[in-house]
């Protein structure tokens, strides 16, 4: 079942084109890892999902929904986690989650913010300290437990592993498998070539505002990181999008 659709999208923004015939789709119970360097329109496409920007041609459905026509129906759809989580630092882990649910107009089920917590790999010990003493590490946790929570198909990811260190990532990793298991379609963006290789069913290169290269994962080496580096580092066409 295809939760994310984004077909021949193209998009200006300030002049500039963005995006040029972007076609992708995102999938129930798989990750898609989308590749590209800055300015390559990987936080576009994020926004459009979002609805925060509409295409200026081409269609973007969630769901089937129209972000920008049903932004509400399609929010309530997915789950966004930004590299940098808007968190409160003077709220406790557990407060965060259950403040920001409630602003999201969310109701959760008794225990559904300690299970979102538990998932997320947060120790039970630092449910009730305030976030200001979190490493970014067990932050990112806190926002990946608040999207557990919402107990949505789609989850949409910007640079989840920026900061991480190793161990923290495999972790992280770890839970990205855990919810593409149970039918959770995941799409990342990021710069981490080997990390997307690592945890991604798919890999998309975005390069001239477009899917240049598609590869999947197969048996054995899941990706050919040779082959990734030389797609990833091709360089864009002349006046086109880097």
């Amino acid at each position: 079942m295809t939760l994310a659709h984004l077909t021949d999208v193209h998009l200006r923004l300030g002049g500039r084109p963005v995006l040029r015939g972007l076609s992708l789709e995102v999938r129930r119970g798989e990750v898609l890892a989308l590749l590209g360097g800055n300015g390559a329109g990987k936080s576009t496409t994020l926004q459009l999902l979002l609805g925060f920007l509409a295409p200026d041609s081409g269609s973007v459905r969630v769901t089937g929904l129209d972000p920008r026509r049903e932004p509400a129906a399609v929010r309530a759809r997915l789950a966004y986690v930004p590299e940098n989580a808007a968190l409160y630092g003077q709220l406790t882990a557990r407060e965060n989650l259950s403040y920001l649910l409630s602003l999201a107009g969310a109701d959760p089920r008794p225990g559904a913010v300690e299970d979102a917590l538990r998932r997320a790999g947060l120790p039970a010990e630092a449910w009730d300290r305030r976030l200001s003493t979190f490493s970014k590490g067990m932050a990112q946790k806190v926002a990946i437990a608040l999207a557990l929570a919402r107990d949505v198909p789609l989850l949409l990811l910007d640079e989840p592993t920026s900061g991480l260190d190793p161990g923290a990532t495999a972790e992280f990793n770890a839970l990205l498998g855990t919810l593409r298991d149970a039918g959770v379609g995941i799409l990342m963006v990021t710069h981490d070539l080997a990390g997307a290789a690592a945890v991604a069913d798919r890999v998309g290169l975005l390069r001239d505002g477009r899917l240049a290269e598609e590869f999947r994962a197969g048996p054995g080496p899941r990706f050919d990181l040779n082959r990734l580096h030389a797609g990833f580092s091709a360089p864009a066409r002349p006046g086109e999008a880097a």
